[in-house]
């Protein structure tokens, strides 16, 4: 419930912002009637230039390719069901704002529900609606006075245009919801999961009948109806993840798309950089990378500490886990090369790269941890099991010898055919003991390398039901069975002579 200071700061904020709309949407008052009609219909047939010039405010920055393509799927189909897990930073509130109010202002859409995780936080992302068909001069100018003196209510309102908005809470019953006889034909869900609500499954379940058995049927079974969720994936099971599974397209764009800025004209790399520095891998996975991290379900916490002299180690290799693409995928596959040591029962991560990236940046790795070993002798595998192979003789055979050459010297690489199981089964078969005995230590000297944080960050994520990527604790558990296996050869080690006849 709002205090009445809460009401005088939001009725405050509420002047402030629009005063500035007013100031931001000048018109032109010389304009003919003919040239606005005109200037109206050009700029209904192209939505980037509508957006622009009804809403400069927000438009700072050209769009990506990816906005463009979202306005295009929305605007041409009024039936149509959409998951928006862009990160923070890449606008999906503004632009699925922008996208509603041309479906209303141009008579395609007239009933509009927006539902958050609380009716607060949903009449807070209805109020921008309410602020533009108010105080937009621009759209006052061409669409008419939309502000209606009889209910202009920041939980509720509607246009003098007939067109309905109404702000619903979670789990609040949305029946009801009509204009006139025009049943919800827009339903925006924006916000709908909460961090706290998604540590516990049965609010999540509960919501997500409330979603799918009071929310959507609202509608009505003969008008089209568009649904457009905005919020990132922040649990392996939340409302977006639930509702993924029922959309006509789901759109997962992260802070950056092969390894590059998403959104290059707003978010600078070095912009990105400072952000991800400042938070820790985990909340970057999760608010920039749709990757949320589910820690301590088998991994409690990983032990830190000083690597022994190089030739003190008994065994010391390279294991490189390839992923299955050359860039970024939507299923985040990362890829990993490791160095590791081995002296008696203690396994040590000595330095490591895990990042999405290229084959041939993949291979320069091997080269790269070479010379942190110089001469000392260590052995160097790939994974290379039936699903990569013949991807490994067609492209990584060549690729080494090509970057051998830049580098001028070989490394050769050994392929690793272990047929291997489950990846959650093996990475917690092979690991689970070593890294609760202390056994597996993670470099000190590397910890706050972004390689080793990434790795660390899928270490302690992994659990039988994450489905985001693991490939870096892969990559160890691939380096520690190499070791296992020298280790034994080593001690099988035995001399054979044929056995005497003692038949006489």
């Amino acid at each position: 419930m709002e205090t009445k200071a809460q009401r005088l700061q939001f009725y405050n904020k509420w002047k402030e912002y629009r005063a500035s709309l007013l100031k931001a949407t000048t018109i032109d008052n010389t304009e003919t009637f003919a040239d606005k009609k005109r200037r109206i219909s050009a700029l209904e047939q192209n939505h980037e230039e509508w957006f622009k010039y009804y809403f400069g405010v927000y438009c700072s920055a050209p769009p990506a390719d990816f906005h463009k393509k979202a306005t295009k799927r929305v605007i041409l189909n009024p039936e149509w069901f959409e998951v928006r897990a862009w990160s923070r930073e890449l606008a999906k509130s503004t632009r699925t704002m922008m996208e509603v109010l041309f479906l209303t202002l141009t008579a395609k859409k007239k009933n509009v529900l927006l539902v958050s995780n609380s009716e607060d936080n949903a009449k807070r992302l209805l109020e921008p609606y309410r602020a533009n068909l108010d105080s937009n001069q621009r759209i006052i100018n061409d669409y008419g006075e939309q502000r209606s003196f009889t209910s202009w209510r920041a939980a509720e309102f509607k246009t003098k245009k007939g067109v309905s908005f109404r702000a619903v809470g979670a789990d609040q019953s949305p029946r009801g919801t009509r204009n006139e006889a025009v049943r919800p034909d827009v339903l925006l869900f924006d916000d709908i999961d909460t961090d706290q609500d998604a540590l516990n499954p049965e609010i999540i379940e509960k919501r997500v009948n409330w979603i799918f058995g009071a929310v959507i049927p609202t509608r009505a079974v003969n008008v089209p109806l568009l649904i457009i969720v905005c919020g990132n994936i922040i649990a392996e099971y939340c409302c977006v993840t639930e509702m993924i599974k029922k959309a006509d397209k789901v759109d997962i764009v992260n802070i950056r798309t092969n390894g590059k800025s998403s959104w290059a004209e707003k978010n600078s790399e070095e912009s990105i950089d400072r952000v991800l520095a400042t938070i820790s891998y985990a909340a970057a996975q999760t608010e920039y990378f749709n990757n949320p991290q589910t820690k301590g379900r088998v991994f409690k916490k990983l032990t830190y500490g000083k690597v022994p002299p190089f030739g003190k180690l008994d065994q010391i290799i390279v294991y490189g886990d390839p992923a299955p693409s050359n860039s970024e995928t939507k299923k985040n596959s990362y890829k990993f090369a490791g160095l590791m040591g081995r002296k008696d029962d203690k396994t040590y991560i000595i330095k490591a790269f895990c990042e999405q990236t290229t084959n041939a940046k993949f291979v320069q790795w091997y080269y790269d941890l070479s010379t942190v070993v110089r001469d000392l002798p260590a052995q160097y595998w790939i994974e290379n099991n039936s699903l990569q192979d013949p991807f490994y003789e067609q492209v990584f055979v060549p690729l080494f010898k090509e970057v051998g050459k830049k580098n001028g010297y070989q490394i050769f690489v050994r392929p690793d055919t272990r047929k291997k199981p489950d990846k959650f089964t093996r990475v917690e078969g092979t690991l689970e003991p070593p890294v609760r005995m202390g056994n597996l230590i993670f470099n000190e000297a590397e910890k706050d390398n972004p390689h080793f944080q990434t790795l660390a960050g899928q270490m302690l994520s992994v659990s039988p039901t994450y489905r985001g990527a693991i490939d870096g604790a892969d990559g160890i558990e691939g380096g520690y069975y190499i070791l296992d296996k020298n280790l034994l050869a080593r001690a099988g080690t035995y001399r054979a002579q044929k056995r005497a006849n003692r038949k006489f």
